[in-house]
């Protein structure tokens, strides 16, 4: 099939912490309330597909584009199989639960998954915001684990104040939450493998206590320094890079203002997802233009070789 620019129909997908700016703010649309998230580039069998809006492909699913095109537009190394990323709009209207996710090796042994390392670009914040991002200096799993039996989880996790164009890396093994009056960009691996610590005792939608997963999650949370976490964060490098916000193993971002034309290759070595935080852009290629604004998503296929940014405009810029 030709390669182009797909643009991405979103899924949609619920919480009883979700609120309603995407809706409200980001031109939204779906018949779930609250609207908690929408998967804006996924490829899964739980249901939760982007499908194409856009050319010749419009219609289809990214797993059927895929499958017709070859698994060359998602990289030279991709074989089929689980696509390697997932990326989404989260809106938090009130406190998600303390969590935390395996890695690659825990999750295949126990679940024959993968592991999430996930990544967070805050795009809104209520003042004063904040986010649960691993546990306070000097804590230890045995404090982590202390506090587990007695419930006083404040006085292990490590609280941090967020704005709006921050951005914070979450490997897996790290304990954290993202709380109320938060919009955040998430780019992870593809998987949904979460063990919930704690969730203030809420009632899900079948008038009990939302399932707590505190075995396997003493088997996987650690502390990690935040030169632990920058060493994952940057294992490819593109520390020193003021674009780069991460280049690890698992996908790497990258925060584009667009103020002038700026050209850009989408090589054999991966995709590249375009995801408008704020402003529209035109995507330039092959004599033909593919517009995107706030809120959309992007698909540019692997190999399909240069392309040119026109407008003004911020955009995350992942590959894997």
């Amino acid at each position: 099939m030709k390669l182009y620019p797909l643009k991405l129909k979103y899924a949609t997908s619920t919480a009883i912490w979700g609120g309603t700016k995407l809706s409200d703010e980001w031109g939204k649309t779906s018949a779930l309330s609250p609207l908690a998230e929408t998967w804006e580039l996924s490829v899964r069998d739980d249901g939760m597909m982007s499908y194409i809006e856009n050319g010749e492909a419009a219609g289809l699913s990214l797993e059927e584009y895929i499958k017709k095109a070859g698994n060359a537009v998602v990289s030279d190394t991709y074989s089929g199989g689980r696509f390697p990323l997932l990326i989404k709009f989260i809106d938090a209207a009130k406190d998600l639960s303390v969590q935390v996710h395996p890695n690659d090796e825990y999750a295949t042994s126990e679940h024959n998954d993968s592991g999430k390392t996930e990544m967070w670009y805050i795009v809104d914040a209520k003042e004063g915001a904040e986010i649960v991002c691993g546990l306070k200096d000097g804590k230890t799993h045995k404090d982590f684990a202390a506090a587990v039996k007695t419930g006083d989880y404040e006085s292990v996790l490590r609280r941090v104040k967020v704005k709006a164009g921050e951005s914070y890396f979450i490997p897996a093994g790290l304990a954290h939450a993202i709380c109320d009056g938060i919009l955040i960009a998430e780019i992870q691996q593809n998987s949904d493998l979460t063990y919930r610590i704690y969730d203030y005792d809420r009632i899900g939608a079948d008038e009990k206590k939302r399932e707590l997963h505190v075995e396997r999650a003493l088997d996987v949370v650690r502390p990690f320094k935040e030169s632990e976490i920058d060493a994952i964060r940057y294992a490819k490098g593109g520390k020193d890079d003021p674009e780069c916000l991460a280049e690890s193993e698992y996908f790497s971002v990258y925060s584009i203002t667009l103020d002038a034309p700026r050209a850009f290759c989408a090589n054999s070595s991966s995709f590249h997802c375009l995801l408008c935080i704020d402003g529209e852009a035109e995507i330039a290629h092959s004599g033909e233009i593919t517009k995107i604004s706030r809120g959309e998503c992007v698909f540019i296929p692997a190999a399909m070789g240069e392309y040119e940014l026109c407008g003004k405009a911020r955009i995350l810029l992942s590959t894997v």
